[in-house]
């Protein structure tokens, strides 16, 4: 089941293995997702559906949940994991998108296009040159310097700005950008600000009042990564000061299921503020690369077992050998002491072919290849033991 209307690539992709697919529009409400998840095999969504313990307790079939974007923050991680159901995303295959939504706002708001649109488009003919900007030799300043930050930075450079980051990793310059040693130190140098971080609880209200006062008066805020980042009543207020110059916000604290013709914000008709509804990824290109991305970390899963790029789970990986003798068997546990003695023991009784156990704090993930006369065998007596969470022969 794919929900939030998923690329067709994706669609394809599992009708040609054998999948029966039932692709919605929307997302659904958690009473309506709790109806539907049961016999579902492996569920595709975007980041609008709120995936909860409550709705994976429903999931009585559920082998894999299939986040067609970059974040995984919209599902319970550790309630998957704990059901032994993997999760897998794309982090990296709409990273341009997102960048190049990014260049193009910078331009727009140092030319101040949105407000010179809105008003040749009300018939007003304002020609002048007050408050625009070329962006060669400015400063861009970006937080998070992981795939988005650096293809950013590579194309920013290439327009003639010069590029800071700040990250909390140890990361390399690429090209000519320059790491900053403290958030405080970026905010009080660039020109332009832009926030490409996860949501956690270290990224939370990372940008609010007292962050943007640091900024340089007449120096503009972006943010496309995650709603919970900036504090918008701040933006607003920065706005109205003309502490900023302006501001492109693609992401939002609360956010609509659905596509709505009434929804409302702070930021509204305020002078030089750009406003998208979560569009950073959102171009064809993109989606049909991570549409057939996930789709096929979720057949890997489904026809060997491999959790490889698995975001929840212990990586494992055996190469399919394709043998008509052997069969493989899968087992999900809780990572409790003496769990493996006791595997061993049972596997011990078997010829077994290949074995590989990877463990996370919380479960243990097993792949073993054992004859096919004796997989039922293997599979029943790994299942009894208490430790198990699920088992399966996969073929």
């Amino acid at each position: 089941m794919l929900l939030e209307n998923i690329s067709e690539v994706a669609v394809e992709g599992f009708v040609r293995q054998g999948f029966k697919v039932e692709s919605l529009r929307g997302s659904l409400s958690e009473s309506e997702l709790k109806q539907k998840i049961k016999g579902v095999h492996a569920l595709g969504i975007r980041s609008k559906s709120k995936i909860t313990d409550s709705i994976l307790a429903e999931a009585d079939s559920l082998l894999a949940i299939g986040c067609f974007c970059i974040g995984t923050d919209q599902v319970d991680l550790p309630a998957a994991e704990r059901r032994g159901i993997p999760v897998f995303n794309s982090p990296f295959c709409n990273s341009r998108s997102v960048a190049e939504l990014i260049l193009a706002e910078i331009i727009c708001l140092s030319r101040r296009l949105g407000d010179v649109n809105t008003g040749m488009h009300k018939g007003v003919w304002d020609k002048n040159a007050k408050n625009c900007h070329e962006i060669r030799g400015k400063k861009l300043g970006i937080i998070g310097y992981g795939h988005i930050g650096t293809q950013l930075g590579i194309m920013a450079e290439a327009m003639g700005l010069h590029v800071l980051f700040y990250d909390i990793e140890n990361l390399m310059p690429i090209g000519n950008s320059r790491k900053c040693e403290s958030l405080e130190d970026l905010l009080k140098e660039a020109d332009y600000v832009t926030c490409h971080v996860p949501s956690t609880e270290l990224t939370k209200n990372m940008i609010g009042e007292r962050e943007i006062s640091l900024m340089k008066k007449g120096s503009y805020l972006l943010n496309a990564s995650r709603g919970s980042v900036v504090v918008i009543p701040a933006v607003k207020k920065a706005i109205e000061s003309g502490h900023l110059a302006g501001a492109a916000i693609d992401v939002f604290p609360t956010e609509p299921e659905a596509n709505i013709k009434d929804w409302t914000n702070e930021l509204q008709h305020l002078p030089n503020v750009i406003l998208t509804p979560h569009i950073g990824g959102s171009t064809e290109e993109a989606q049909i690369a991570i549409g057939s991305e996930v789709t096929d970390k979720i057949i890997k899963l489904v026809k060997t077992g491999s959790t490889a790029s698995a975001v929840n789970f212990p990586h494992c990986d055996i190469p399919d050998d394709k043998k008509v003798t052997t069969h493989r068997v899968l087992n999900v546990h809780k990572n409790v002491p003496g769990v493996l003695k006791n595997i061993n023991n049972i596997l011990g009784e078997f010829n077994v072919l290949a074995q590989q156990l990877r463990t996370s704090s919380e479960i243990g993930y097993l792949i073993v290849d054992v004859d096919h006369e004796t997989s039922e065998d293997v599979k029943t007596a790994i299942e009894a033991l208490p430790s198990s969470i699920k088992t399966r022969v996969l073929y």
